[in-house]
């Protein structure tokens, strides 16, 4: 049954526009409306909206959904449009004039925006732990060979020795500075938005937003109920700028890889398992993970635009068109979640080949250090600079 209007005529070809694949992408978001919903309940009872033995069954109602979804069993139709109304109307089959009540004191759109805020910060923890585990598997890996020196490059030519340490422990200070942005986005998502309703507040009805934000472990309410509504998209955008961010890291440290397991470097090897072959050529190896991690940066930068392009130039309030944001939000958190895991795989099965990495250490790398052997000996640098590079001038003959 609709929430808005359920007698009246609708044009089937429209509502099957307008609903798109809310049903399918909701799935991921019931267990987080079932929460809110039991605290928003509860609150309710205290507001005397809801007898006690109301409130008792619909948390057993709502505990019911929660073990059907685990199960796969808690369907949501076209006709529910979304997850909300397949649960409203699963209360209200079990639980009757209790389950009419449930929708009081809320909108949808604060039910929405309290479920994905729930779902965010869940998804953000775990992205946290999931890049602490890439760098632990970069940890591992200065342990195992930091010593191992390799060239450094600057526009893609050996420059300077450096170290396996120093490469990984760059990338390592690159994803520590990706958690500190991530925490940041965490305290921007910890506003509880229940009670905001439809962006202007309930009239006349004695909420504690405050009381049901602390059971739902927000750190504090979303005070101005009209920016509840401004927050769809510019909180998911928030959230895809930490995913690209993470994002842009992997794909460098793929690249780098990449060069690195070629025959013309050989530094790197991959671990069994984690290349693939050629349906033709019996002798390749091939990358085949890597180089998907590289792409996908592209993909959740491009999520990311999708999202905020879908957000741009809408009046305040609702407007329709931030139920679009809902897939690049999920694609882009999965995709994240999902080449973190891989690239931790990937960089505790590697190893350096040392005999390699030391071949390649040859006596151009050192030439900065000789510019500054004369610099010690009292010589001015540029000095130094000029007598070294007609050193090397000549050798390069």
């Amino acid at each position: 049954m609709k929430l808005w209007c359920p007698d009246q005529d609708y044009d089937r070809n429209i509502e099957r526009f307008t609903v798109g694949n809310d049903h399918v992408l909701d799935q991921r978001l019931v267990p987080f409306d079932c929460r809110a919903s039991a605290i928003h309940a509860e609150m309710l009872r205290s507001a005397n909206v809801l007898t006690e033995q109301e409130l008792l069954a619909l948390q057993g109602a709502l505990q019911e959904i929660l073990e059907l979804h685990r199960e796969g069993e808690f369907p949501i139709t076209p006709d529910d449009e979304d997850c909300h109304t397949a649960i409203e109307n699963f209360l209200t089959l079990r639980c009757g004039e209790a389950g009419k009540k449930i929708h009081t004191a809320r909108s949808r759109n604060d039910q929405v925006l309290t479920a994905l805020r729930l779902y965010e910060k869940d998804a953000l923890v775990r992205i946290e732990g999931n890049i602490s585990k890439y760098r632990e598997a970069l940890g591992d890996l200065m342990r195992r060979q930091g010593a191992v020196a390799i060239p450094g490059y600057t526009h893609m030519q050996r420059a300077m020795p450096a170290t396996v340490k120093m490469w990984a422990g760059s990338y390592d200070s690159a994803a520590a500075d990706d958690i500190d942005l991530l925490q940041a986005v965490v305290r921007q998502v910890d506003q509880s938005p229940l009670g905001t309703a439809a962006g202007f507040g309930v009239p006349g009805f004695p909420l504690d937003r405050e009381k049901t934000a602390r059971k739902l472990s927000f750190a504090k309410v979303l005070g101005n109920p009209l920016y509840a509504q401004l927050s769809r998209g510019r909180t998911e955008a928030a959230v895809l700028a930490v995913c690209s961010q993470v994002l842009l890291g992997l794909n460098r440290l793929a690249t780098d890889l990449m060069l690195f397991t070629t025959r013309e470097f050989g530094f790197v090897s991959l671990g069994k398992g984690h290349t693939t072959g050629s349906s033709i050529m019996p002798h390749k190896r091939n990358p085949d993970a890597l180089e998907l991690v590289r792409g996908k940066y592209h993909v959740v930068v491009g999520e990311e635009m999708k999202l905020k392009g879908i957000t741009a130039n809408l009046m305040s309030g609702y407007n329709r068109d931030v139920q679009l944001t809902k897939e690049p939000l999920f694609n882009g958190l999965d995709t994240t979640l999902d080449c973190l895991m891989v690239v931790a795989r990937i960089l505790s099965g590697l190893s350096f080949n040392e005999k390699h990495c030391r071949e390649a250490m040859t006596d151009e790398l050192y030439a900065t250090a000789q510019v500054y052997e004369l610099v010690g000996q009292g010589i001015p640098f540029r000095e130094a600079y000029r007598k070294i590079s007609q050193q090397w001038s000549v050798k390069n003959k």
